[in-house]
């Protein structure tokens, strides 16, 4: 069925507010309900992509309470937590884990309106000795209770929103692309809006076809692949 014009507005009005510098890496968060937790927050804050390091042999599976964010927040996997913070740091991101040490600092008292990369650890032991030594920061979220932490998905939401909140009192929320790149912005929006013709492209080895103004494909395709759009 060719996308509804009124679909295809609503798709880029969500990628217009993106935002591709702020984003979270998970070191071995496996539990279903808390990773999809994680990408439903990340998807109601508008992050554009979140990473995850899974201990091996596993796979990374989501169940309802994700609500289908996993469609919308595209997860990227890495081998290693050391290889995943090389990257993000290579990226220009300024990596904050949530850490009990010294060095820890209150999570408000961060600056989360540049390039924010937000570390989490495992749900029973939080984060690895080798990822809480890389981390530019570690940060903290008080307690006032006998518990000493928060679940993993809702430390998660709580260091979101307040990278969100910081943005929005700075003007620095995108609200027309802005955030994503340009290139980035037109795959997505593409991959968005036909999941199917996205995957066969990348089969063949070849670029998106592009959108018209109304995000019908402006390119014929073949017959078997056009009724599946």
């Amino acid at each position: 069925m060719p996308l509804l014009p009124r679909r295809y507005e609503r798709l880029r009005s969500v990628l217009d507010g993106r935002m591709g510098d702020l984003t979270l890496l998970l070191e071995h968060v496996e539990k279903p309900h808390n990773l999809s937790a994680i990408l439903r927050s990340c998807d109601a804050v508008g992050v554009l992509e979140a990473h995850a390091v899974c201990l091996k042999g596993r796979l990374l599976t989501f169940n309802c309470t994700a609500q289908g964010s996993q469609k919308w927040v595209p997860l990227q996997l890495h081998a290693s937590g050391a290889a995943a913070m090389a990257e993000l740091k290579r990226q220009g991101f300024r990596l904050y884990g949530t850490h009990l040490s010294a060095e820890a600092v209150d999570y408000r008292q961060c600056d989360f309106t540049g390039p924010t990369a937000l570390v989490l650890g495992a749900e029973k032991w939080g984060l690895s000795d080798e990822a809480a030594a890389l981390v530019d920061q570690a940060v903290v979220i008080p307690m006032r209770g006998m518990v000493q932490s928060l679940n993993v998905s809702v430390a998660a939401a709580t260091l979101l929103f307040e990278a969100l909140r910081q943005r929005q009192a700075a003007g620095l929320v995108p609200c027309g692309g802005e955030g994503v790149p340009a290139d980035r912005y037109r795959r997505q929006l593409f991959e968005w809006a036909y999941p199917q013709v996205a995957a066969w492209c990348r089969q063949q080895g070849r670029d998106y076809p592009p959108l018209d103004a109304e995000g019908a494909i402006a390119e014929e395709l073949p017959r078997t692949l056009r009724l599946r759009c």
